[in-house]
């Protein structure tokens, strides 16, 4: 690709998107738009009728998703336009512009779901048996059902509605002071120029091999954070005093118990990650040990965590090269999913390298009737291809389920979405390691391995049982002070990290710099998913054919159900803790071998 960044009509079409499918015509769009708008506002007829006959209903219930069909379209193609280059002007006014009928739609539409459930239940059944066409939608009713005495009254859900602005006001005050007001100061970097520390390079100081620079650049980020730590408590404080009292207005026994209810999740799913997890932290702890001997330092400090243990392959990986590795360690999915994988990859599916305003990063996106399209920006790293193995994992699922569900089950939980992507990313793993000769290779590989393991189920599991004890401290009446906070989370660190570490005051301040704590009860579906998918992978190598149709059937699914009894159909039942006691298990034999190479 070269050094120069390059602007998109320099980019050959065999590496862009093939976008141009969901609309050949753009004025097609504004028709799209205008239409939805019509339908939304005609909706409104609706209104006080919904249980006057299962015909009504079935016709309601048909509207509403062709409304929603054609709106997810609109905002797609325009946020992915916006996304090519996000400097041209007409694509943020269209991305603007399908924001603001979202908005206005949903509010056409909110009548529907408490009226639904002002109609007696009996007689709900009553319509589904009467009218076969309501067969399709008896699991969305049932979901509502399920949560009936959690909706409040008209009146009281517009207050709520209305309130939600201001609910979301902590959210909003930590990210300003986390994104605009925040200054890290400067360091010296390896070159001895000054760099200012920010949240996009911090990680990269922390992957430095030099050690002054991961420690300058630690405590210059902590330092920050201390420095606002009454106002950061304060924040966080409101943030879960907001989750607390709307779980009560609503009903439920806590604010987890709200949280997990919109997927029908049993809090013995959380309390078993938090409890099995707990009871192997000795392989975080052997690993720590790892790191220490090949750092080759006395004391590993909490700034060491980070640094590549072997330096990464210096080899450019060409896209092209990229894809025969791909094709190569998913071929345990069997021929089908990987010509219709290399079919998508031929058709357009994927928009390959950066560009001068292209969106930074990597994601799956599309709607219900278009492609299940990939951003990357491709750079020719290992990274790389390990995220093209992982975005092309939810759209592999998006393409199966599209092509299996109506509409209404067409997405995904996010507690099953993971799983799709990182099943990928676990095979492609196997594949290298068991074709790697170099022995330093062989290094760096097992510590990437065993790094996705320490920063997705550990980390995101100490992080679910801190989210755990500030929530219940705000229930019994406590105040969540800097003070408190700091030294419930170093308490917490510690015991995950064990002995090995030399702690030092500021690594108790990273509660601080979360910004997933302000959406809580979130990052327990990262450790679950990433559970689920090392045991699903452990089957497809271990069982073949079986274990590989059961989980194609599974990536077939979408929200046809709930994601626990979805899951049990890859051979994975969350109920248990035994997915999770299996990844512990996947996890000590990369200690042991590890050991073995130090």
């Amino acid at each position: 690709m070269g050094k120069e960044m390059k602007t998109r009509d320099q980019i050959d079409s065999k590496y862009k998107w093939k976008i141009e499918e969901m609309y050949a015509d753009e004025e097609q769009w504004k028709v799209d738009y205008k239409a939805v708008e019509d339908k939304a506002k005609d909706y409104v007829a609706y209104s006080g009728r919904l249980g006057e006959s299962p015909q009504l209903l079935l016709e309601a219930l048909q509207k509403k998703d062709n409304i929603w069909l054609i709106l997810e379209k609109i905002y797609v193609y325009s946020r992915m336009k916006k996304d090519e280059d996000n400097r041209i002007n007409k694509y943020q006014a269209m991305s603007d512009k399908s924001g603001s009928l979202i908005a206005k739609t949903s509010s056409y539409l909110s009548f529907f779901t408490p009226e639904l459930l002002e109609i007696p239940e009996e007689k709900l059944k009553g319509f589904i048996e009467a009218e076969p066409g309501l067969k399709l939608y008896e699991h969305v009713i049932n979901e509502l059902l399920r949560e009936k005495a959690h909706v409040l009254s008209k009146d009281e859900e517009n207050l709520m509605a209305q309130m939600s602005e201001i609910a979301g006001a902590t959210n909003d005050i930590f990210g300003m002071l986390n994104n605009a007001d925040i200054k890290f100061g400067t360091i010296m970097d390896e070159d001895g120029d000054e760099v200012e520390v920010t949240h996009g390079r911090y990680i990269g100081f922390m992957e430095s091999h030099s050690r002054r620079v991961r420690k300058d650049a630690y405590e210059h980020m902590y330092q920050a954070y201390d420095n606002l730590k009454n106002t950061l408590a304060t924040t966080y404080n409101y943030n879960t005093k907001t989750d607390v009292i709307t779980a009560r207005i609503r009903k439920y026994d806590s604010a987890r118990e709200a949280a997990l209810s919109g997927d029908n999740i049993p809090a013995s799913v959380y309390d078993n990650l938090i409890d099995t997890v707990n009871s192997r932290l000795d392989l975080l702890h052997r690993y720590v040990e790892v790191r220490r001997k090949m750092l080759g330092v006395d004391q590993v400090h909490m700034y060491d965590m980070y640094v590549p243990l072997v330096e990464m392959p210096k080899a450019e990986v060409s896209y092209e090269k990229a894809l025969e590795m791909m094709t190569a360690g998913l071929a345990p999915l069997g021929e089908g999913y990987l010509k219709k994988m290399n079919d998508g990859i031929a058709a357009g599916w994927v928009d390959v390298y950066e560009n001068e305003g292209k969106t930074s990063g990597a994601y799956s996106f599309g709607s219900y009737d278009s492609m299940p399209y990939i951003l990357m920006n491709y750079n020719g790293r290992l990274k790389d291809v390990f995220t093209l193995v992982h975005e092309m994992g939810h759209s592999m699922h998006s393409y199966y389920t599209r092509q299996n569900q109506p509409f209404v089950y067409g997405g995904h939980s996010i507690f099953t979405a993971e799983v799709a992507s990182t099943v990928n990313e676990s095979l492609l793993m196997h594949h290298l390691l068991d074709n790697c000769k170099d022995t330093e290779e062989r290094k760096y590989l097992l510590n990437l391995h065993i790094e996705e393991f320490r920063t997705t189920l550990f980390r995101q599991t100490m992080f679910a049982e801190f989210e755990k004890l500030t929530h219940e401290a705000v229930e019994k009446g406590e105040v969540l002070t800097a003070e408190w906070l700091s030294k419930e989370y170093d308490k917490l660190n510690k015991k995950y990290f064990g002995d090995n570490v030399s702690y030092d005051p500021y690594i108790a301040m990273e509660w601080a710099r979360i910004p997933h704590f302000y959406r809580a009860f979130y990052v327990y579906k990262y450790a679950t998913g990433y559970s689920a998918a090392s045991a699903i992978s452990g089957k497809i190598l271990k069982e073949g054919a079986p274990a590989r149709d059961a989980y194609i059937e599974f990536l077939k699914t979408g929200e046809s159900n709930y994601p626990i009894e979805l899951l049990k159909i890859a051979g994975v039942d969350m109920s248990s803790p035994a997915p999770i006691e299996q990844a512990m298990d996947a996890f000590e034999k990369l200690i042991v071998e590890i050991e073995k190479l130090v």
